[in-house]
């Protein structure tokens, strides 16, 4: 797809979301009728309870909100929205099994209450940040790395806005916004070398087209250490209700600094709880259409770590396994574009049920 295509989707993606909200006023309110009297239409009634998985916000409404709460009734819309296909922040949070306080696919089938039908929910962002290490200069006094950058969608090329951070020992650095306009963007970031590593680049990006179309990712690298550990080899973080829960993987792990990053804004994080075991943060609210990047810099004995997550904790995958046709009758797949905090996101469901 050109790259004028790609706008163009994005320039219409508001406008029908618009029109989507209006069709699923009935939807929201009426889906047990309607799913009862749908009949053998299977395809039908799959795609009713898609939407009604994403319409309805479930009992109780603040289910997201309350660690120690499980869904008595399953649902992901937001109860203080009233726009349709607005996602509850923390319900998505606990689809996340990264998150301390995830839900498991057995709680969602239960609270769901529909016994003859099995799914799968994925939320993603609606295009792709990719981030490559092309050449690293070392110089008396500091270290250029060279990045390259790429926002698409199936291929093809997004033209979107990009804000980057750096993170490092007691380091932060923050970028001007610049714009990708359709070929990959070269990024020069330079790091004093009197600043330990490991280090981390953060990348968020709006759709130029659409900016509540938003997309992120980061790439660890190597500044004065070792290569880096994978992502949650020392902290397992867990956002729920503007509060982030770090836990310590290992007994010598411990924490340095903490930061919340949008689009527009960026802010320290001070613990408002801490112990030997974990730290916990209250997340600004941050008046962007971003999601919030949190980033916890520590220890591990001597070793120097840095790890992120993303608030919504997107992009997930969460419930049954559909690819077993032994087992199941046809499986249907239904995309909606969806708003979390009033950014938008790509959500598909697998809907599917057991051979007769």
């Amino acid at each position: 797809m050109p790259a004028a295509s790609i706008d163009t989707f994005f320039a219409c993606t508001l406008m029908v979301l618009i029109v989507l909200s209006a069709m699923a006023a009935t939807s929201k309110f009426l889906y047990p009728q309607i799913y009862a009297g749908i009949g053998n239409n299977l395809e039908e009634r799959y795609k009713t309870l898609s939407e009604y998985l994403l319409l309805n916000e479930g009992a109780p409404a603040n289910w997201g909100q309350n660690s120690a709460t499980s869904p008595e009734t399953f649902g992901l819309g937001d109860s203080s929205s009233n726009i349709a296909y607005e996602l509850d922040i923390d319900k998505v949070s606990r689809l996340n099994s990264e998150n301390l306080y995830a839900v498991t696919y057995a709680q969602m089938f239960t609270s769901l209450k529909i016994s003859d039908a099995s799914f799968r929910i994925e939320i993603k962002p609606v295009f792709q940040v990719s981030i490559d290490l092309v050449a690293t200069f070392v110089r008396t006094s500091d270290t250029i790395y060279e990045f390259e950058i790429l926002t698409e969608k199936h291929g093809s090329a997004v033209n979107a806005a990009l804000k980057c951070y750096v993170v490092a020992e007691h380091y932060l650095w923050a970028s001007n916004t610049s714009y990708n306009s359709g070929n990959a963007l070269n990024l020069n970031v330079s790091i004093p070398n009197s600043v330990n590593g490991s280090a981390l680049l953060i990348v968020l990006a709006k759709s130029v087209s659409n900016t509540k179309i938003v997309s992120f990712n980061a790439y660890s690298f190597e500044h004065n250490s070792p290569m880096p550990g994978s992502r949650g080899t020392f902290l397992r973080l867990s956002p729920l209700n503007y509060s982030l829960t770090a836990n310590y993987l290992h007994s010598e792990t411990t924490y340095s600094n903490a930061y919340a990053l949008t689009f527009n804004y960026y802010s320290t994080m001070t613990p408002v709880a801490s112990n030997n075991q974990s730290a916990t943060f209250t997340v600004p609210h941050f008046l962007d259409l971003a999601p919030t990047l949190l980033v916890l810099t520590g220890y591990n004995a001597t070793t120097f770590f840095t790890e992120w997550t993303a608030y919504p904790q997107v992009p997930v995958q969460t419930g049954a396994d559909l690819t077993n046709p032994a087992i199941l009758s046809d499986v249907f797949t239904f995309t909606y574009l969806v708003t979390i905090n009033s950014a938008m996101y790509e959500c598909s469901v697998w809907m599917g049920g057991p051979k007769d």
